[in-house]
């Protein structure tokens, strides 16, 4: 393993293995003696409530003792740990990399940089790859981010969007508007952070250009929603209303007092695709509703379905319950909940389940969800039949808190 020092010669070296793709880097496995390995092993053993603590101490102790020649092992490693076992890794990695660099002592950036341009590692040792780096030789990391816009790694990807949104208010400030709108909307388009995308937004929206920021989220826009069923005594949770045995959008019910109703549009015009269901029927308690939609894919993929809602709900996807959970107003923010589907190609059905209790202080009244269908890395998956976002109503419009 030649190591390098860390000096502006690095530079070059790393940009080159840019330049050349990080699809053309062949993954380096490195061997550690037998003890580190074991050490590796008891690690990705630790467990929840402090399983294989025990044993994960001391071999933390040996990996951390090791020199930089156990650095790449250890990025390694942390492709597919657990999060606790990951953490243990990083801590280990720091302690070596502190130590040899108080010392004076190279390390293998050459090796540490291929880590990082091999998009088939996982997310969170490429980020620590990359701090490696940074620390060693910050003008190559500078260099190097700007190339990582559509990275598989949300931490890279943020700060190379963050690199745009720098670049584009300073060409705001110097009187550019147009060059800063084209930076920020190509910011936008590889924003994945919601933080980063209502920045964003913002300041498109203050150079006068649109943003169909639902479209870009893929917040699901346009349901049929029917309300309200009871939930005296909190009890709509687990009853079981007509719309989960069948729906039927043409049939009508009795509600909570008796009174027939029906299925009804109710078009989602929020930048963050508020499904209001106070909207509809009003500022209703001990109620259950329900939301249901249809949509359509050219393809068979795998994608995760992402909700916030601080209500208690339901949720089945293709009529297969995927998620429950009873709880109320405990607190509600884009992507509070992230769950693996599989989309089929053609019609896929979405049916939600949102329960509002009895509470009556003003931090209860919401009774709403947002739901949005994504891959991995939190990228919109689009239906073929999506219909336009609708324009929003300033007398309804809702936006969420910030």
């Amino acid at each position: 393993m030649k190591a390098f020092r860390p000096t502006s010669f690095f530079s070059t070296s790393l940009i080159a293995l840019l330049i050349l793709g990080s699809h053309s880097i062949t993954q380096l496995k490195a061997a550690l003696p037998a003890d580190l390995q074991k050490s590796i092993t008891a690690i990705n053993a630790v467990g929840l409530e402090g399983k294989g603590n025990v044993q994960a101490g001391p071999a933390w102790k040996l990996l951390s003792g090791a020199d930089s020649s156990a650095i790449l092992p250890l990025l390694q490693a942390m492709n597919g740990a657990s999060p606790m076992a990951s953490n243990w890794f990083r801590s280990a990695l720091e302690t070596i990399v502190t130590r040899e660099i108080k010392s004076g002592k190279a390390l293998p950036l050459n090796n540490i940089g291929d880590f990082l341009l091999n998009n088939s590692n996982g997310p969170q040792g490429r980020r620590l790859a990359y701090e490696l780096i940074s620390q060693a030789d910050p003008d190559t990391a500078a260099k190097l981010i700007p190339g990582m816009l559509n990275d598989p790694s949300p931490q890279l990807r943020r700060d190379a969007v963050q690199g745009l949104i720098t670049q584009a208010a300073e060409l705001k400030t110097a009187k550019k508007d147009s060059a800063a709108g084209l930076l920020y909307r190509q910011a936008l388009n590889n924003a994945r952070d919601a933080d980063q995308i209502k920045k964003i937004a913002k300041q498109l929206k203050s150079l006068g250009k649109q943003v169909d920021l639902p479209r870009h989220f893929g917040f699901l826009t346009h349901w049929k929603v029917i309300a309200p069923f009871d939930n005296t005594g909190r009890e709509g949770f687990a009853a079981v209303f007509p719309p989960e045995k069948k729906v039927k959008l043409d049939t009508k019910y009795p509600d909570k007092n008796g009174k027939e109703i029906g299925w009804q549009d109710l078009a989602v015009s929020d930048d963050y695709g508020m499904l209001d269901l106070n909207q509809p029927f009003g500022l209703l308690k001990e109620v259950t509703g329900y939301a249901y939609t249809e949509m359509k894919f050219d393809s068979a993929r795998p994608a995760e379905l992402r909700i916030g809602c601080k209500n208690a709900w339901k949720i089945w996807f293709n009529g297969e319950l995927i998620f429950a959970r009873d709880e109320y107003h405990r607190g509600m923010e884009i992507d509070q909940y992230s769950l693996p589907i599989q989309l089929k190609k053609g019609t896929n059905t979405l049916l939600l389940k949102l329960c509002q209790n009895e509470q009556t202080q003003s931090w209860t009244v919401e009774w709403q969800a947002q739901v949005r269908i994504c891959d991995s890395t939190g990228t919109a998956i689009l239906a073929s039949d999506r219909l336009p976002t609708p324009q929003a109503k300033k007398a309804t419009r809702r936006q969420l808190k910030k």
